[in-house]
């Protein structure tokens, strides 16, 4: 009996349909369902992302140019030699200096303690020059600036210049650098906790989710901050202010991810990255002092997280006692809001223990 009969497939068909390519609708119906699609768009999105972000941060950092500089004025700056001066410095610099009048020289030490002033120019009677203050906890690039373009200026008008740097950064941190690095330490990794929260402890409960994420951002304030301080000597912290802006910067940052998890799911991460990092960081003040940013993000920059905590570490460390309470209203508003919509939308957020599949449970 012969066996060459013609198979069948359950559904009629023959053996040989297997050797026919799919048509088109069914390929891309397969691809949409498999595990490549998203390979495929993290590839790009990722791409995209080493583009933006080395991109962000060379805009505003390598090649850092003033537009306006707010300046004290203390004495007989009217005279030929003071305008001459500045006039110079203006042309030097290729910005402004926003004059600013104080009756005395306490006076404009105040506005320097406020962060009102960057510089502080005072008139020396009888012809003889000016006396131009810089201020390098106020921003070490533009004191850095200012410094080298007074000296510069000096030489060129014959006006005599004496530069001093009256409130110079500490020891450990000459270049102001230090602040900067542990804010953003602070920032990712508290958006870094929240996801692996969301990946390892996905069955928590909102309020549980909150709470934890709390207690990691108390923590690691204050491993940041004993790091910085008592392990590596860089900076002399005040070390409880300092460890609780860190540890509310911390907390903010996570609180934003769980925000746009509850908003977006899985794709939490893109509006995450580019507020905290993209555009948060680079425009601080942290890494180039505010005056020397592109203006709309030297404004933008102290209403997000990231400004907002090195905005508070800058006060706390170098102007203590002229603490501001606007980065903490910044900090404070973007933590209870991100909260608030965690809360209310609570039921679309993937994690909870009435979301975590049976097996996962077990």
């Amino acid at each position: 009996m012969s066996n060459t009969h013609d198979a069948k497939e359950p559904g009629g068909s023959p053996h040989g349909a297997h050797g026919r390519p799919p048509a088109r609708g069914d390929a891309w119906a397969a691809f949409k369902a498999s595990p490549f699609l998203p390979a495929t768009v993290l590839v790009l999105i990722l791409a995209a992302a080493a583009a933006l972000f080395a991109g962000s941060y060379t805009y505003t950092m390598a090649n850092p140019t003033p537009r306006h500089i707010p300046t004290a004025v203390v004495g007989p700056l009217d005279t030929a030699q003071g305008a001459r001066f500045v006039a110079g410095m203006e042309r030097a610099l290729n910005a402004s200096l926003k004059l600013r009048r104080y009756d005395s020289e306490a006076a404009a030490r105040r506005a320097v303690d406020e962060q009102e002033v960057f510089a502080v120019l005072t008139g020396r009677p009888g012809g003889g020059g000016v006396r131009l203050d810089v201020v390098g906890a106020a921003g070490a690039s533009v004191a850095q600036l200012l410094a080298e373009a007074g000296a510069s200026v000096g030489r060129a008008t014959g006006v005599p210049v004496v530069v001093r740097d009256i409130e110079p950064l500490q020891k450990g941190d000459p270049r102001g650098l230090a602040l900067f690095y542990i804010s953003l330490a602070a920032v990712i990794i508290g958006f870094v906790g929240a996801i692996q929260l969301s990946v390892h402890a996905r069955a928590l409960d909102p309020a549980e989710r909150i709470v934890f994420t709390a207690v990691y951002a108390l923590l690691g304030g204050f491993a940041i901050a004993a790091a910085v301080d008592w392990l590596l000597g860089a900076v002399d912290l005040p070390f409880a202010e300092s460890w609780m802006i860190l540890t509310l910067t911390m907390f903010t940052s996570g609180m934003v991810f769980t925000m746009f998890n509850t908003l977006m799911g899985r794709w939490a991460m893109l509006p995450t990255w580019g507020l905290m990092v993209l555009l948060g960081n680079p425009s601080s003040g942290g890494a180039v002092s505010w005056p020397l940013l592109p203006s709309a993000l030297g404004h933008i920059g102290r209403w997000l997280p990231p400004g907002a905590s090195v905005n508070a570490q800058h006060t706390a460390v170098y102007f203590n006692g002229h603490q501001h309470l606007f980065p903490f209203a910044v900090l404070g508003t973007w933590a209870l809001v991100s909260s608030a919509v965690f809360w209310f939308w609570r039921h679309r957020h993937p994690g909870g223990r009435d979301r975590v599949p049976a097996h996962a449970a077990a």
